[in-house]
């Protein structure tokens, strides 16, 4: 009777490639490194690009880095730069809580509720900032008086000159925040959307309040998408408040206006300012980091380490190894 080799008998059965395999000895396989000819180029290609930039840095004089040194901490730089620390503070503080509000009204089941922030939202996504503040700034023209008390019933209960009220720093903050809202209305309602509809579904079956499932349950989830792009408006913020100078309010790019103007010293003070806002926005990109960790904790069991914890870890390694 003929015997008939079953499939697992075939993978049983030894082989004489797997017989050769099985009786070399480990030490005498030849180890080959994978080649990377493309990676060497590129990085000695990135090490030439950074040297040039580095010598042309040092060695031409027109650079001027006595008088970049003069003025990057001079009072008036320093004055400059803590306006425009305020300025986007503010603006971040008030663009938020108008942005919140502008995101739930969207998502509310009022028709004319959504309506007015869609149209809000749509309104200030379509004016550039320039022309924003430079209306806000002739505000006066059009309306003498600002009045708090209820409309259409002559009830007044405040009355303010609006020349008093809007100045320069006033309209800076107004005219930046109004905008910026616009723009972190739709990060945050993208972010409430985001959510998985289960967690709008468990929130409710429990019985809780519209207000406690939104900033109790589903903002800090949604938190995780909003971040990313909150940070990113904010760095952008930082950078749009130069925009400010045509108010001839004090901030850190008009201020070093000012000084070349009446220097003509216009590199080295326009480098002064550059300066200054890669330091702002590094700060804040380092604090976005750390932010989003935070959050990101009930998404993974063990987190990555941080560039710190890394820097420790390799330390360690090279004096205990």
């Amino acid at each position: 009777m003929p015997i008939v080799a079953k499939p697992y008998d075939l993978i049983d059965a030894p082989s004489p490639v797997r017989q050769a395999r099985v009786s070399t000895p480990i030490k005498a396989l030849q180890v080959v490194p994978a080649r990377h000819p493309w990676r060497w180029a590129g990085s000695i290609f990135a090490a030439l690009v950074l040297l040039a930039i580095v010598h042309s840095l040092a060695t031409n004089p027109r650079w001027e880095w006595g008088v970049f040194g003069q003025w990057f901490f001079s009072p008036s730089v320093l004055r400059g730069l803590g306006q425009t620390l305020l300025l986007t503070l503010l603006s971040t503080l008030f663009s938020i809580i108008l942005g919140t509000a502008l995101a739930l009204a969207r998502l509310s089941g009022s028709p004319l509720l959504a309506a007015l922030a869609w149209g809000y939202i749509w309104f200030f996504r379509s004016m550039p900032a320039l022309l924003v503040l430079i209306i806000l700034y002739n505000f006066a023209y059009l309306y003498d008086h600002i009045v708090l008390g209820v409309p259409f019933t002559g009830l007044v209960f405040a009355e303010w000159s609006t020349v008093d009220v809007l100045s320069q720093f006033t309209v800076a903050v107004l005219g930046l925040s109004l905008m910026q809202a616009a723009y972190a209305a739709e990060i945050i309602r993208g972010g409430l959307i985001g959510v998985d509809a289960g967690q709008h579904e468990a929130a409710a079956a429990l019985g809780l309040p519209a207000s406690r499932r939104i900033f109790r349950i589903i903002l800090p989830q949604a938190l995780r998408s909003i971040l990313p792009s909150g940070f990113n408006e904010i760095i952008g913020l930082v950078k749009g408040t130069s925009i400010v100078y045509v108010l001839a309010l004090p901030e850190l790019f008009y201020t070093v206006q000012v000084i070349y103007n009446r220097t003509q010293a216009v590199i080295p003070l326009l480098i002064v300012a550059t300066v200054w806002y890669l330091i702002i926005t590094t700060v804040l990109t380092s604090a976005q980091y750390y932010v989003e960790r935070h959050f990101a904790r009930g998404t993974a069991r063990v987190l990555p380490p941080t560039p710190l914890q890394r820097i420790r870890g390799w330390i360690k390694e090279k004096t205990h190894g």
